[in-house]
């Protein structure tokens, strides 16, 4: 059975840090570029990031970009989301997501392109 688990998430202080990451089961990572999204109370789900996995091409939203940093651990078939200098707006639950080809291109950032999800994890950034 094809399944991403995401764990790491918690309540944390504005300008503090978490890492979440994303295993996979039943299936390697080796061949499957992997997103991360997140959605918080009342909103759309949206792209957070993306990984490839052959070439290792990185993507981020522009309200990350330089705060979080993706990367991959192909041997622990498990990817992982450094989140650094976290906001009260990063507050969601974050999801881990398979695309079925190895580029994440560039429409990454479209929820309807991932075959397989995660059931998420909640990041809480509050004093």
């Amino acid at each position: 059975q094809l399944q991403l688990v995401e764990s790491g998430g918690g309540l944390v202080q504005p300008g503090g840090s978490l890492r979440l990451s994303c295993a996979a089961s039943g299936f390697t990572l080796d061949y499957y570029a992997i997103g991360w999204f997140r959605q918080a109370p009342g909103k759309e789900r949206e792209g957070v990031s993306c990984i490839s996995s052959r070439d290792g091409s990185t993507y981020y939203a522009d309200s990350v970009k330089g705060r979080f940093t993706i990367s991959r651990d192909n041997a622990k078939n498990t990817v992982y989301l450094q989140m650094n200098s976290l906001k009260p707006e990063d507050t969601a639950v974050y999801y881990c997501a398979a695309l079925p080809h190895w580029a994440c291109g560039s429409s990454w950032y479209r929820r309807y392109e991932y075959d397989y999800w995660g059931q998420g994890t909640q990041v809480t950034v509050s004093s």
